[in-house]
């Protein structure tokens, strides 16, 4: 009766933690929003792409502290209130009328939800499924990628029905009801329970003790690496459709469900291949796809199967980098202060978010953007080969 009643909790937790995954996720498909705001308020595309930009560098800030938090009383508590703050941002962000208005809502209070919810399931999933590691945090990742394919067409659907600014409130009673749902299913092993099902790590870094290491910023930097081509083109794949390869808009509406199932595969698929052939090797292969995608996207553009080819491998390789990164952290500094250890990490993802529009700025053309992360995918795999497991620094 004892081990039904755990092995029930562990899939309660894990079962919530992809319906808020799911919730959250909403925020890749964003580029069903660009051009409906440009339309409705007459915003340039830049400014409206910023709002994309800046919640996810503020989510993956906040998650510094909400890992912290949610190690001291919990994630049950922590992702309901990230929850709350997700749905009352969507709230206000149909309320804009202006852009410091929308960045007030979608960006920093949407931002501070995600970033507080995001770090809950899997802090909470990997003490529940010790030995699943790679998998089950690319189920919990996953579905956070899912959720953009979840919510395409629906979303699609609603901005032609009702208009942009209702699709937001629409939004934030779903996910604010789904995510409450979802969080309240979370709940972390008990000391008893943790004898039969828990894998107690042989070293917990604390994390003033990983940042002496020299393996954590090292991870920074290959984690810097490897979002920045997947966030380029995630935030701009309908655009990058219609704009560069020169695809209808119906066609090119595709391009968000394109991506967000090669995002949740990639985090499943890649995660779980992690635990058999090693991070490290997943992390070399990934950086190879990505730099071989961003390279030919810079160059033949102007063929659709081609594009959706390119933009799955590397959405995908992008999913495989976040399935992956919460597993090595787990690996090399331990379960424990996994949710502080995490947030510190998870940083370079935030800065990737913004180094984005700062090429494509410094670029005239998309496609010279894409070259220049292209590149910056090679200089990734390189640093790949140099990771070894973590030594304080003396």
């Amino acid at each position: 009766m004892r081990e039904k009643s755990i092995e029930t909790k562990r899939w309660q937790a894990l079962l919530g933690g992809v319906l808020m995954q799911l919730c959250i996720g909403g925020v890749y498909t964003w580029s069903l929003f660009n051009q409906p705001l440009i339309d409705a308020y007459g915003w340039e595309r830049t400014e409206v792409y910023t709002a994309y930009s800046l919640i996810i560098f503020i989510f993956a800030f906040v998650t510094i502290f909400s890992g912290r938090l949610q190690d001291k009383i919990g994630p049950r508590k922590v992702a309901t209130i990230g929850i709350l703050f997700f749905s009352s941002g969507l709230i206000v962000a149909s309320m804009a009328r202006s852009l410091p208005m929308l960045y007030l809502g979608y960006s920093l209070m949407g931002g501070i939800g995600v970033g507080m919810v995001y770090v809950c399931p899997l802090s909470t999933s990997l003490k529940w499924y010790p030995k699943k590691k790679g998998m089950i945090t690319g189920i919990i990742i996953g579905a956070f990628g899912l959720g953009g394919f979840v919510f395409n067409f629906v979303l699609s659907y609603l901005i032609q029905t009702i208009g942009v600014s209702q699709t937001f409130l629409v939004q934030a009673f779903v996910y604010g009801v789904v995510g409450l749902i979802g969080a309240q299913m979370l709940s972390v092993p008990q000391q008893s329970e943790g004898k039969t099902t828990i894998l107690v790590n042989e070293t917990d870094f604390k994390p003033t003790l990983m940042l002496k290491t020299r393996t954590f910023y090292l991870l920074c930097i290959i984690y810097f690496l490897g979002s920045l081509s997947g966030l380029i083109v995630i935030g701009l794949a309908q655009d990058i459709a219609r704009e560069v390869v020169g695809l209808t808009p119906q066609i090119a509406g595709y391009s968000v469900a394109v991506a967000a199932v090669a995002n949740a595969s990639g985090r499943i698929g890649w995660g779980a291949v992690s635990d058999i052939f090693g991070r490290l090797k997943v992390f070399s292969l990934l950086f190879l796809i990505t730099a071989f995608s961003m390279l030919t996207l810079s160059f033949w553009t102007h063929n659709a199967i081609v594009y959706f080819l390119i933009l799955a491998l590397i959405v995908s390789s992008f999913g495989g980098f976040l399935a992956t990164f919460p597993a090595i952290t787990s690996d090399y500094f331990g379960s424990f202060y996994f949710g502080s250890n995490y947030g510190l990490i998870y940083q370079a993802y935030g800065v990737a978010s913004l180094a984005g529009p700062f090429i494509l700025g410094l670029t005239s053309q998309d496609t010279h953007a894409f070259f220049i992360a292209s590149m910056l995918a090679v200089g990734g795999f390189i640093l790949t080969l140099l990771v070894r497991p973590p030594k304080l620094i003396r």
